[in-house]
């Protein structure tokens, strides 16, 4: 205890304090530590006070600026990445189109590279099997020439009148020999004349049954064996009457006006006279019936 006008006790080195007032300095260090903390307190209060009310409002609009910065970001990744496949896909599109170009051109190309080798091909062909044509003309020719045997004058003047009888009307082998005979030709020259000739004899029997018709009025039957009267065979004769386009009844009615403009027939007697001149029965009455009997 402190008496009054007494300074404090205050240890000195070595020195011990008084029991009493050892317990109560203890004191001191506990208010010390209780005022310390209630300072400390009292600034944090005067801190928060302090502080800006703006703050959570600022933290929340960085924390928005932040999340559409990260989604602007992203928009961007999925366009460049949409374009970037977009651009793929076009370049794939036209490597492809490229592609089917390239391989229709070659196509085209190789179609036109075959047509022009078989056109050479037929052309070559076809000059090929011309010349053989030529050249075995030629060798036919030759052969020929050389199993000719040489012709006498007179034998080649029957040859020439042969040839020029052929030009303007038809004969038979027969009736052409006999038409040089009649001309004055030995019958061994105009016979050599007429086989150096080429002639399809049915083909003249045609043109002779033509001639025929051209001035007179015939049955089938009856033209057949005109032709064969003229020195045709029986096969050329035939052959000729058939290549024609002949209406026999009208042929009939014909022959039956030539009659009646010669001499006077009953109506029986000229249809036997038509079937006797080979008409049928039926193209005979209609030919009869034509005129007017």
């Amino acid at each position: 205890m402190t008496h009054a006008g007494q300074e404090p006790w205050a240890p000195t080195d070595g020195a011990t304090a008084p029991a009493g007032e050892k317990k109560k300095r203890r004191r001191g260090p506990v208010l010390v530590a209780i005022a310390a903390l209630l300072a400390v307190v009292a600034i944090n209060a005067a801190t928060s006070d302090d502080e800006d009310p703006t703050g959570p409002a600022q933290a929340a609009a960085a924390t928005t600026e932040t999340k559409d910065a990260a989604a602007d970001e992203a928009a961007d990744k999925a366009a460049a990445e949409t374009a970037a496949a977009e651009k793929a896909a076009a370049d794939e599109a036209a490597k492809t189109a490229d592609k089917a170009a390239a391989e229709e051109d070659a196509a085209a190309e190789k179609e036109a590279e075959e047509k022009a080798a078989a056109d050479k091909a037929a052309a070559d062909k076809a000059a090929a099997d011309k010349a053989a044509a030529e050249e075995a003309a030629k060798k036919e020719a030759a052969e020929k020439a050389a199993a000719e045997p040489e012709m006498t004058r007179s034998q080649a003047n029957a040859l020439g009148s042969a040839q020029d009888y052929l030009r303007f009307t038809a004969f038979s082998r027969s009736g052409l020999i006999d038409q040089l005979e009649f001309e004055g030709y030995s019958t061994a020259d105009a016979t050599f004349a007429v086989d150096q000739l080429d002639v399809d004899y049915r083909e003249q029997a045609r043109r002779s049954a033509e001639n025929y018709l051209d001035f007179t009025a015939f049955s089938r039957s009856g033209l057949i064996d005109q032709l064969e009267f003229e020195g045709y065979s029986t096969e050329e004769a035939t052959w000729g009457v058939d290549q024609l386009d002949v209406d026999y009844r009208e042929q009939a009615a014909k022959a039956a006006a030539n009659y009646l403009d010669f001499t006077s027939f009953s109506r029986s007697g000229l249809i036997d006279q038509l079937v006797f001149e080979g008409y049928t029965q039926e193209q005979a009455v209609y030919g009869v019936d034509q005129a007017g009997l």
